[in-house]
């Protein structure tokens, strides 16, 4: 059952406290989703090895590029982010990728990036108060004027809506056009050349797939894990008894000045990143 562009209701439930809900393509599909990663993580971890390879090498690029990622963008002392940040980016990657298989991507609805979007901002505001105190938390929305406060209460709710807006209206969009050049060769193929199957959605949309279904998911998914990043990381730094990575005693500067970080480097394993998040 279609509703509009909306996805797809597979099965509503009648009767009983849960009489109305309704099931649709989307929840099957995150699920799925989220099954998957975990088969994965589990099953990369069922027999470590020395010298990793096959799952065990996959999963451990996967985690050093993870916290290197979320090292270089939110600094030394917010590693502890790193595995919620790499689970967010891998569940986005494979939801939006969906069309690759010829199903509708779960960030295609508005339910599914709205519910991401909030929990981000759920995130932020906790990362806010944690860092500087519920005082300081309230004063920041006087600063600089005491005028500004329907403003910065207004600015910190249209984030989550911006975000989940960006992701939906990039990924629908290309949901549409694929429809759209699918349904337009079909027509033409039968129609207009009277060909005995539509070969014409054979190797034409190869160029709009490679963009829509492989370019287009791993970008939203960088561009909404980033800002994530980014915005959790400026809530923490802008309170007081902020993180500064030059007082790290963990970071060294080179002759440059610049700071250096030693993570991953000269061969360290994920067992010293998690001795380097706790001592943080």
């Amino acid at each position: 059952m279609s509703e509009g562009l909306g996805a797809r209701v597979i099965f509503r439930v009648v009767g009983g406290p849960l009489d109305g809900v309704v099931i649709t393509e989307t929840t099957i599909w995150a699920v799925i989703v989220a099954i998957g990663i975990i088969i994965f993580a589990l099953l990369s971890v069922r027999k470590l090895d020395r010298y990793p390879k096959g799952l065990q090498a996959a999963a451990e690029l996967i985690v050093e590029y993870v916290y290197k990622f979320v090292h270089d963008t939110m600094g030394k002392r917010n590693l502890s982010f790193a595995p919620y940040i790499g689970t967010l980016f891998l569940f986005l990657l494979f939801g939006n990728a969906l069309g690759l298989l010829g199903f509708r991507p779960i960030t295609a609805d508005m339910n599914t990036t709205f519910a991401m979007s909030s929990i981000v901002f759920i995130l932020i505001q906790a990362s806010a108060i944690r860092s500087g105190g519920f005082g300081h938390y309230l004063k920041h929305f006087a600063e600089p004027f005491p005028f500004m406060v329907p403003i910065k209460i207004m600015e910190e709710f249209t984030f989550p809506i911006s975000l989940s807006f960006r992701i939906f209206g990039n990924i629908l969009a290309g949901v549409i056009i694929m429809e759209l050049a699918m349904e337009g060769l079909h027509s033409l193929s039968l129609h207009t050349l009277h060909l005995p199957l539509p070969f014409l959605q054979i190797a034409l949309p190869l160029p709009l797939n490679a963009f829509f279904d492989i370019f287009e998911p791993v970008l939203q998914a960088f561009v909404f894990t980033m800002l994530t990043m980014s915005f959790i990381a400026k809530a923490i730094v802008a309170r007081p008894g902020a993180y500064d990575e030059e007082d790290d005693p963990g970071t060294e500067k080179t002759p440059d000045g610049e700071v250096e970080n030693d993570l991953f480097i000269g061969g360290a394993d994920y067992s010293e990143v998690r001795g380097a998040e706790r001592s943080a």
